[in-house]
């Protein structure tokens, strides 16, 4: 009786033991076929038999495409065009409405509570017509598009195509002494220069990060496009039939952007082998699988990160400018305003390389944002030329409705299709705006390089004015 019963323990011991070695056998053999399995799937879309046909693969057939020595650039340059275009087009009917509110609006209501509350002139238009003004034109002509512009660059960072950009520029870069990654830094400066500043992290040399930081400024920013767009209409598209006027215009600040590319590559170049000359690093550019955009993370990057942030350093050096622009344009000394003085002291320098005193004047005091560039030289034109019908008064900002209107101001100002040309050129190349300096500062935590990223460009946008003027001279533009 007692041996049946000492040997239950025994026997379900036994059956126990068997199982978990059936169990663990089944897992092995299970585990070993899903990794045969996976390794299968792996070398069915990434390895190609010698007689055999590969399976179909969405990555694989893309980055055909879009890394194509025959498509790749064309598809990269028709890519940048479509967001260009969006961009613009998107951001006309919001940048209307917010100048419409702000300048149309509110400015004259500000002006008249001011009146109404006993403020002296002076203060009335040093407030409200002078930093007011510029705060109000930041925000109407640069928030609509770095809106637009910075989500679809976002979107296309994490659909997986900036990589393939970066792939596709990388040996160019790399013959001008660059990194690769630069290729994606300079996209990011068509937005906004001081937020490409900043994604320039990506570049762990700190050599090439240098390099890429200081030639950025030849991306041709969200800021600089009104004034680009603008000029060559007036002046490039009145040189052919009026249904062929928009075409040439496109054509026009399309070669703006491809001389600005140039510019990248020989300033790059020229810096590698001269002050920051070294070893072109070499990495592993990895490209990550195509996958759909995060949309919720794309809005936060894109509007937190970078329209807001770089917006409110766009305003606080905007508020400054407007006072100054107030204040030249109505201190008079000896009868005669600060800004005519000095405009009449810049002309010869300028008409020498092309421009005038008035252009001059309004990108030095202009240099906290170029969004008020063109206000800014439409104000100080009326100013210069006495026509009291047109604009607010002194130091009041403004723009037309119509480029004929427009038109009409800048030639009774003198302006000829050279001033039109060599202006497309000095927006293009001059020095940057006060918000990238201040991020370059940020980024570099040098002095004297934040002062060569200033002084570089203007001394070639003065050098390149200078012959180009000397040129259209020769060929009777003027």
């Amino acid at each position: 009786m007692s041996t049946p019963m000492h040997s239950k323990p025994e026997q379900i011991l036994t059956t126990a033991s068997t199982l978990r070695w059936e169990i663990g056998e089944r897992l092995h053999d299970a585990t070993i076929e899903s990794l045969y399995r996976e390794a299968s799937r792996i070398a069915g879309r990434a390895v190609i038999l010698k007689d055999g046909k590969p399976r179909f693969s969405f990555d694989r057939t893309l980055d055909r495409l879009v890394t194509s020595r025959v498509f790749g650039f064309p598809l990269m340059f028709l890519m940048l065009a479509v967001v260009f275009w969006i961009t613009i087009e998107g951001a006309n009917v919001p940048s209307g409405l917010l100048a419409n509110f702000l300048v149309d609006i509110a400015h004259p209501f500000l002006k008249e509570t001011g009146t109404s509350l006993g403020f002296p002139w002076w203060l009335n238009g040093f407030l409200f017509d002078g930093m007011y003004l510029a705060m109000a034109w930041v925000i109407s002509v640069m928030l609509p598009p770095m809106a637009i512009f910075f989500p679809m660059f976002t979107l296309l960072e994490d659909f997986g195509y900036l990589p393939r950009v970066a792939f596709n520029l990388d040996a160019l870069f790399r013959r001008a002494g660059a990194h690769g990654k630069q290729a994606l830094t300079m996209a990011m400066g068509y937005g906004c220069n001081a937020a490409a500043i900043i994604s320039t992290r990506v570049i762990d040399s700190p050599r090439e990060r240098l390099i890429a930081i200081l030639t950025n400024n030849f991306a041709l920013c969200n800021g600089r496009w009104p004034t680009q767009i603008l000029v060559a209409t007036i002046f490039i598209g009145a040189l052919v039939p009026s249904h062929l006027a928009s075409a040439a215009s496109a054509l026009a600040v399309v070669g703006v952007v491809l001389i600005g590319i140039f510019f990248t590559f020989l300033v790059s170049w020229g810096l590698s082998r001269t002050v920051l000359s070294g070893e072109v690093s070499t990495f592993s550019l990895e490209l990550p699988p195509y996958r759909p955009p995060r949309i919720w993370r794309t809005l936060y990057t894109s509007v937190i990160d970078r329209t807001l942030i770089v917006l409110w350093r766009a305003v606080i050096w905007a508020i400054p400018a407007g006072a100054v622009i107030w204040l030249v344009s109505n201190i008079h000394i000896g009868g005669e305003s600060i800004a005519e003085w000095t405009i009449g002291s810049l002309n010869p320098l300028g008409i020498l390389i092309g421009l005038n005193g008035v252009i001059l004047l309004a990108y030095i005091i202009a240099i906290p944002a170029n969004e008020i560039v063109i206000p800014t030289i439409l104000m100080l034109t009326v100013l210069v030329t006495g026509s009291a019908e047109v604009g607010g008064g002194a130091g009041v900002m403004f723009e037309l409705d119509s480029e004929t209107a427009t038109a009409a101001v800048l030639h009774a100002g003198g302006w000829t299709l050279l001033t039109g040309i060599n202006l497309m050129l000095f927006s293009l190349l001059h020095n940057p705006c006060s918000t990238t300096l201040y991020t370059i500062y940020k980024e570099t935590g040098s002095a004297r390089w934040t002062w060569v990223s200033a002084l570089l460009p203007l001394a070639i946008a003065f050098i390149v004015s200078f012959f180009v003027a000397q040129i259209g001279r020769m060929a009777g533009l003027e």
